[in-house]
């Protein structure tokens, strides 16, 4: 239950974050003359800092579930208990790693029908670089990120105990 609970987390962070940067990418199309033309530069740097402040603040709940779980499992449950949920998580965070391959794989072959351009219906999605294509790349470099924050922060809590 561990692995969607942190997905789950992982996703609704990335959401807020996303929403605040279109909040922000509108603000400035509204306040800054001949942005929308290309005559003028965004304001990158407050782009940047939503970004970077958001996958600081947003990401500790997610880390401390990874982080804590075990330990207070553990502390108040026994060692019978934390190892019941060590094994669940591994079984389900291993049922997510094949549903995201499966997921990657989709996407892979989404991308390459587009590029390939061998039916009429892929060639009216257009070539590279087209939104349907670069919809298609977002999503096959996206797909697998939430199972991989988690591993990366169980594997460093792993080596700190």
């Amino acid at each position: 239950m561990l692995p969607y609970w942190f997905s789950a987390m992982t996703m609704k962070s990335v959401g807020s974050a996303a929403l605040k940067m279109v909040e922000e990418v509108r603000r400035q199309f509204n306040i800054i003359p001949g942005l929308m033309e290309g005559h003028a530069k965004p304001d990158y740097a407050t782009c940047v800092k939503i970004s970077t402040d958001a996958s600081i603040k947003e990401m500790i709940p997610p880390g401390a579930l990874v982080m804590l779980t075990p330990l207070i499992v553990g502390t108040f449950f026994g060692v019978e208990t934390l190892a019941g949920v060590r094994a669940g998580a591994l079984v389900s965070g291993v049922q997510i790693a094949i549903s995201a391959s499966n997921t990657g794989g989709a996407w892979d072959n989404a991308k390459k029908y587009i590029e390939a351009g061998a039916s009429e219906h892929a060639r009216s999605l257009g070539p590279k670089g087209s939104d349907p294509h670069k919809a298609a790349l977002w999503q096959l470099s996206h797909s697998c990120l939430p199972l991989t924050v988690a591993c990366s922060l169980r594997s460093f809590k792993e080596g700190v105990n």
